[in-house]
């Protein structure tokens, strides 16, 4: 009997594993190329970022970036560097000098409001990174979108303190570490740090996590929500964030139906 488990299990690993093989066939690369043969220089040359919406070269190539509307979604943008950096599990983003993507990321909310045509509320907006597992792309980018609509509401019910504790009920059935943070903006707070660093044998399995980010406004000030799920393949969790906490179509912002 045990061997029989064993076996299954060791059957649909490899399903699942083929799965996420499948997903990354399809160019990998696809934003790196974007990014890297067009966005940075058309701007280069003509100040011009398209396809992007913008292009910030920085202070070195490792601290440039670019925003890029997704195919996917009414208003969801990506957060892109524009230096090669594979996605969560980079050491470079656990260094000292580690760029602030985050920070760039909740500041490209403007072209989310740019493209709505009106200011958005904080508590509607979401960032999320998911892991190898769960991406089609070998190329970090931070998806800014808008959370989904019954996670705020199962968050707002959970006592969520400053420090990773278990989400009770995790989210579509996968497991989550959850913590508050306080401040109207992301600078400084280094998301990838507080993982790698508040959750146990994190920093050197980094590669299995999925982090998000979501805004909020809580009784003592404006702050977000960390949410991280380490990959569980075994259990369906490929530990994407992006599919668990964001709601690409939005639905927080359109009107209430009358009664």
């Amino acid at each position: 009997m045990t061997v029989k488990v064993i076996r299954g299990g060791s059957v649909l690993a490899a399903l699942l594993l083929l799965v996420s093989w499948a997903v990354h066939a399809a160019n990998a690369d696809a934003l790196w190329n974007i990014v890297h043969e067009q966005c940075v220089p058309h701007w280069q040359q003509a100040e011009d970022p398209a396809p992007c919406a913008r292009v910030e070269t920085g202070q070195g190539e490792a601290q440039g970036f670019a925003v890029l509307k997704d195919i996917h979604g009414v208003l969801q943008y990506l957060l892109i560097p524009t230096a090669r950096v594979s996605g969560i599990e980079s050491p470079l983003l656990l260094q000292d000098d580690a760029p602030d993507y985050w920070t760039a990321a909740w500041d490209a909310r403007q072209w989310m409001e740019r493209l709505h045509g009106s200011p958005l509320p904080r508590e509607a907006l979401a960032l999320t990174v998911n892991s190898p597992w769960g991406r089609s792309q070998n190329q970090l980018h931070i998806h800014v979108s808008c959370v989904q609509p019954a996670l705020r509401r199962q968050l707002q019910q959970a006592v969520i303190g400053p420090q990773w504790q278990a989400l009770p009920g995790g989210i579509n059935g996968h497991a989550y570490q959850a913590r508050a943070i306080m401040g109207e903006t992301l600078a400084g707070v280094q998301p990838f740090r507080l993982l790698a660093e508040g959750i146990p044998a994190a920093r050197e399995d980094m590669g299995r996590y999925t982090l998000a980010v979501i805004a909020t406004r809580f009784d003592s000030g404006p702050g977000f929500w960390l949410l991280a799920s380490k990959a569980d393949l075994l259990a369906g969790n490929f530990a994407s964030a992006e599919g668990d906490v964001q709601d690409h179509d939005c639905q927080l912002l359109q009107p209430a139906a009358a009664p």
